[in-house]
């Protein structure tokens, strides 16, 4: 497996050219000093890291594993974990985009999104640890008390904590409504936590000194279903160092991030404490949730570039067969298979996902440091929206593609891309889980249609389509764009027209929302990529004017490659939704099998 570097120049372009962060950071209050030279050297310095430290652990912790010991009910990670985690640490990183109130470094999430994807693409499941942890911090930090906040953020800013989200049980996953977790009040500010979560990513490990469990549960009197549960804070050691009731059980037997503990929690009489309103907890989660979503977006990025860079290495060096145009290097025993339409097919492909992916996660970055900083209200609900209506598009559609794309480069590699010692195969079963944990992509997908779309009589999707149709107006002259902007003109078209139709269908069927929902989500994931590779195309064209390099001939040519040959999915889309819920509802039950 070709050594992972980080797409630094295409960073740079996407931040600086395409998405010109520079141009709205410094109106932000608290982002002045987020300067381009900043950026360049947090960047590197993330991408020095990545490449040196964390990469080289990948293939061998997928091999080791954690380790449980069931006596002491306690995990070790793989060797050099620890070690990897403590230069993270001291290189400031868990405190990058945090509160300075508590010691973070207030810097962006434009810049801390592309830190994520590096880390993701080097090795995933040692990302999922300090992911976690950020993730505790925004719920604490939204939604917890003063108190609460000067006890946990400093350690969870300084990564001598760490954080969980505790949500699934046993026989609740996505409908946590079922859930049977118990909080006793104690009478005194603590509750009794009683109950047992699956699936816990990072739940034990010995990379810091404490973890924090972020619980849901019901309080004694509350209401049934969700309007019923309640988060607490549930810390493995008490502030006297003294052990909380609440430990490990077992460690799951996976498919991939097998160096990630994912683990069965047992609480047992745990002490805990509430985090904002009784019987609001899944509110408070969701702030945790929607962040683990667009992080479940980046895995699929990022393992979708490592994944590409490992398939274009080995189809520049190995040999077999000849081009079917005559040998390209008649100097050597065979062509590259880098010179077959097909390899190339898996690897555009892949370039085109990956490239798009990497722009929609710094459109998203922005919108959530707008939302979060600036001035003027108007444009932090506008941010806030768009955020709402792609996060589900991100976390599934990147996902979905990114799985595509480390599918593809093991096929690029052929029968050694079945072999472990490649590394690719790693890679698919890594990708895998981004598919399905924090709320499946069908999950993801009702969301979009039903939330997101249909609930507001499409307001939010009506605000994204007037930035497409800005663009589409702006370059209706450009020859140039033509061939992009046509398209994606009538797309935006057809997308409003489905969505009516859906949503007539749905007034009169409820499955008619539920059969539609994948296609549906994937039709906008198209339209967004779409958008981006114009807006892409439009950069590159300027730049090559004025004499620039390769990189942006590159650019353009790819953004034909997907509409040529990625975006025709979007007819076999709306075929399938227009067909509506009756093909997959009208088979009885019993006649599922005979």
């Amino acid at each position: 497996m070709p050594a992972y570097k980080a797409p630094l120049r295409d960073f740079d372009f996407v931040l600086n050219e395409l998405i010109k962060v520079q141009e709205i950071l410094p109106s932000l209050p608290g982002y002045q000093e987020a300067s381009q030279d900043i950026f360049s050297s947090y960047l590197e310095a993330a991408a020095q890291f990545c490449e040196n430290e964390l990469a080289p652990l990948n293939r061998q912790a997928d091999e080791e594993g954690c380790q449980f010991d069931a006596a002491t009910k306690s995990v070790t990670t793989p060797v050099g974990f620890k070690a990897a985690y403590k230069q993270y640490c001291e290189l400031g990183f868990p405190a990058l985009d945090c509160d300075p109130a508590f010691g973070g470094q207030g810097m962006p999430k434009s810049l801390a999104f592309p830190v994520m994807e590096m880390q993701c693409a080097a090795n995933v499941a040692w990302s999922m640890y300090p992911g976690l942890s950020h993730g505790a911090y925004s719920a604490i930090h939204a939604h917890g008390t003063d108190e609460q906040k000067a006890t946990y953020l400093p350690h969870l800013v300084d990564g001598s904590w760490t954080g969980t989200m505790c949500l699934t049980e046993p026989h609740c996953g996505t409908d946590l409504g079922l859930l049977k977790s118990k909080a006793e009040p104690n009478g005194d500010g603590s509750y009794t936590i009683t109950g047992t979560k699956i699936f816990i990513s990072a739940g034990e490990h010995d990379l810091s000194d404490n973890i924090i469990h972020l619980v849901l549960a019901r309080l004694p009197d509350a209401p049934k279903d969700v309007k019923g549960i309640s988060l607490f804070i549930v810390p493995k050691f008490h502030q006297d160092r003294s052990r909380n009731s609440v430990y490990c059980g077992s460690l799951e037997h996976k498919m991939g991030i097998k160096a990630n503990a994912t683990a069965v929690i047992n609480l047992d009489g745990a002490k805990g404490w509430l985090i904002g309103e009784p019987n609001k907890g899944l509110a408070c989660m969701f702030t945790m949730m929607n962040a683990a979503r667009l992080g479940c977006g980046m895995q699929g990025l990022g393992i979708g570039e490592a994944s590409y860079q490992g398939a274009l290495a080995y189809a520049r060096e190995r040999l077999q067969m000849r081009a079917l145009t005559g040998p390209k290097f008649p100097e050597k025993a065979a062509d590259p298979i880098i010179v077959h339409p097909d390899v190339r097919r898996m690897l555009l492909t892949q370039k085109a996902y990956t490239e798009a992916g990497r722009a929609l996660s710094a459109l998203l970055a922005l919108q959530l440091d707008i939302e979060d900083k600036h001035p003027d209200a108007d444009a932090r609900q506008d941010a806030a929206d768009l955020v709402a209506l792609l996060t589900p598009v991100a976390k599934a559609f990147m996902t979905d593609n990114g799985y595509h794309a480390a599918n593809l480069g093991m096929q690029v590699f052929g029968g050694h891309g079945f072999i472990r010692e490649w590394g690719m195969e790693q890679l698919v079963r890594d990708c895998r889980i981004s598919q399905i944990y924090e709320g499946t992509n069908g999950i993801q997908a009702i969301d979009l249609l039903g939330r997101k779309v249909l609930m507001d009589q499409g307001a939010k999707l009506r605000k994204f389509s007037k930035q497409i149709h800005k663009f589409c107006q702006a370059n209706e002259g450009n020859a140039q764009l033509a061939e992009f902007v046509g398209p994606l003109s009538k797309l935006l078209k057809e997308v409003g027209d489905i969505t009516m139709g859906v949503g007539m269908a749905a007034m009169q069927d409820r499955d008619a929302a539920g059969a539609a929902a994948t296609d549906y989500l994937r039709l906008v994931g198209h339209l967004t990529y779409a958008w981006l590779w114009a807006c892409m195309a439009e950069v590159a064209y300027a730049k090559l004017e004025t004499g620039a390099d390769a990189f942006y001939q590159a650019k353009i040519t790819t953004a034909r490659f997907y509409y040529a040959k990625l975006l025709p999915e979007v007819e076999a889309l709306k075929v399938s939704i227009k067909s509506g819920a009756q093909p997959l509802m009208a088979l009885e039950d019993e006649h599922f099998a005979f």
